[in-house]
């Protein structure tokens, strides 16, 4: 199996260590002005995005952190995030979801089990197993451990395997089986309604414009689409080039004098040609 790859924590150009939901710390609400702060689920990479954010709105700082499952719209309702990247299905009142794409499922299994020789598997084929609730054993970390130890399959989002990459399982593509969906959400006017985010608050979040702008770098719209935001921004009018020609009083025009044509009124023949 391949090793997951490293997720990016607002950083551009160094590398950071994997982080995990206990290991990092939500940003709190009282973050400053202009921000934007977003959160997203194990199995999201989310740095192509906050890449492109900096080149786009270098002015607007942008700040992320992993949730897990189980706080991946509670971070939007206490004010932690301003979007969230969730793994649906999930209670939609008072939220704006947008679907992004779908996730490969894999079965995983103890290292050595007789899936570790085909590269991918039929759910149906897999009748006489046993499969483990991932939710009921506390998450996907806590159930590849009880997979390892042997007890069970488990069926994940290819992402998030890997991502833990928990030594001593091995993990097929499954075919047969339900896939899961990640989708971008944040507070709708009735969410905002209901929180603790009310009118005293609302001057310190972004505006409408600026998450309209990163849900279009999210969908993939380019930085001249019509519908971004900052592409309707009018360019500056270019001041009037100063009048190079001096404020003094202009001269005159004067009729312009030719001098006589000596052949005007000759005929054809009038100028003889060769010596003289």
């Amino acid at each position: 199996m391949r090793r997951a790859g490293r997720y990016c924590e607002h950083v551009s150009a160094a590398e950071e260590a994997p982080q995990t939901p206990d290991e990092t710390a939500a940003i709190p609400a009282e973050a400053a002005v202009g921000e934007l702060r977003f959160a997203y689920v194990a199995g999201v990479t989310p740095g192509k995005w906050i890449r492109r954010w900096e080149e786009r709105m270098p002015d607007v700082p942008l700040h992320s952190f992993m949730s897990d499952d189980g706080t991946q719209l509670s971070v939007l309702r206490d004010g932690s995030a301003d979007l969230s990247f969730v793994r649906l299905p999930v209670e939609r009142e008072g939220l704006n979801v947008i679907p992004l794409y779908e996730e490969q499922p894999v079965v995983v299994a103890p290292k050595g089990h007789e899936i570790s020789v085909f590269e991918e598997v039929a759910l149906a084929d897999l009748d006489a197993e046993s499969f483990l609730d991932v939710a009921e054993l506390g998450g996907p970390e806590a159930a590849l451990q009880v997979v390892a130890s042997g007890a069970g399959l488990a069926i994940l989002p290819m992402s998030v395997a890997r991502h833990l990459n928990v030594k001593d399982t091995v993990a097929r593509k499954l075919t047969g089986a339900p896939t899961t969906q990640i989708a971008l959400a944040w507070l709708n006017e009735s969410g905002r309604a209901t929180t603790r985010e009310a009118a005293a608050d609302a001057v310190d979040k972004p505006t409408d414009e600026v998450i309209e702008e990163f849900i279009g770098i999210v969908r993939g719209r380019t930085a001249q689409s019509s519908r971004q935001p900052s592409a309707k921004v009018e360019p500056p009018k270019k001041e009037p080039k100063p009048d190079r020609r001096g404020s003094g009083v202009k001269k005159p025009k004067v009729a312009q004098r030719y001098a006589p044509n000596p052949d005007k009124g000759r005929g054809k023949g009038s100028r003889k040609k060769g010596k003289r």
